[in-house]
């Protein structure tokens, strides 16, 4: 694993205006915040801007590099909003974010009017869960703000007629293409193996446990995760008494390649990481 965890591309940087990402120096930390009523984990904790900047506040302070905005649930079973709601729902919290912390920011969404209006607000990247799949729109928009994107992988069931990461490397390719032709850098794009998406609990510990081999595609990789069912699913505890098992993972992920850790837990995280880095990236 040791011999293919960093590509050359590694030494790629993404700058933004309050931050920049040299891949392959450390590790760097995406927190989380949901404005949803209903994402799994921490759903209608922060939907008041009050409530929401107070978190802000608190990822920053624990470390955080950037602050993904979500306004819509990808939960298994989640109610689909429509482009209005997303859009009255990240927009003044990005504002408000941009307003009073110097912090970049990530938009978690795959649909392109709410791209545009989250852009237009102040965000820095878009964070597609379905790698420009879904909405054909989207990478144009993204490539006009010209802005990075991650490309996650996903698909509607879980059935792989090949290897599963043979599978999720030709789906990611697809996305890497589609973002090429819309016009967005090679140089900005991240990729996102996907788990809890489009997988069994066996096939999220599968992709985990095989990172290192998305290397070969050779693009940034972010991990995500946080308090999910692949824990869940071994430790049979709900979502916030999944800290331990979240570092676990991301342990096992930097040691096989991530760059980016997106998480709820900044401040548990960040340690690991720092100590992780100190061991792996020598």
């Amino acid at each position: 694993m040791r011999n293919i965890r960093y590509t050359k591309l590694r030494s790629n940087k993404i700058e933004f205006k309050d931050l920049t990402i040299d891949f392959g120096s450390r590790t760097y930390i995406m927190g989380i915040l949901n404005v949803t009523p209903d994402s799994f984990s921490d759903g209608g904790e922060f939907i008041g801007l009050e409530e929401a900047l107070a978190q802000v506040s608190k990822m920053i302070g624990d470390g955080a590099d950037i602050i993904d905005v979500g306004g819509e649930s990808t939960r298994p079973g989640f109610t689909p909003i429509s482009i209005e709601e997303e859009i009255s729902r990240v927009v003044p919290v990005i504002k408000a974010i941009k307003d009073y912390f110097d912090i970049t920011i990530s938009l978690d969404t795959s649909k392109a009017e709410v791209a545009k209006a989250g852009l237009e607000a102040g965000a820095d990247l878009i964070n597609d869960v379905w790698g420009l799949l879904k909405d054909n729109k989207l990478a144009e928009v993204i490539a006009s703000y010209n802005v990075p994107v991650v490309l996650m992988h996903n698909q509607e069931d879980c059935n792989y007629s090949d290897d599963i990461i043979r599978e999720i490397r030709k789906s990611l390719r697809r996305s890497i293409r589609i973002a090429l032709k819309a016009g967005i850098k090679k140089e900005s794009i991240i990729l996102d193996p996907g788990i809890g998406f489009g997988k069994t609990q066996e096939q999220n510990r599968e992709v985990l446990a095989r990172l290192g081999e998305l290397n070969t595609i050779g693009y940034p990789l972010l991990l995500g995760t946080s308090r999910k069912s692949i824990i869940g699913s071994i430790l049979d505890i709900p979502p916030k008494e999944r800290v331990e098992g979240t570092l676990a993972t991301s342990t096992i992920g930097i040691s096989l390649g991530a760059d980016i850790l997106r998480v709820h837990d900044v401040k548990e995280n960040k340690r690991v990481a720092l100590v992780t880095d100190k061991i792996v990236r020598i």
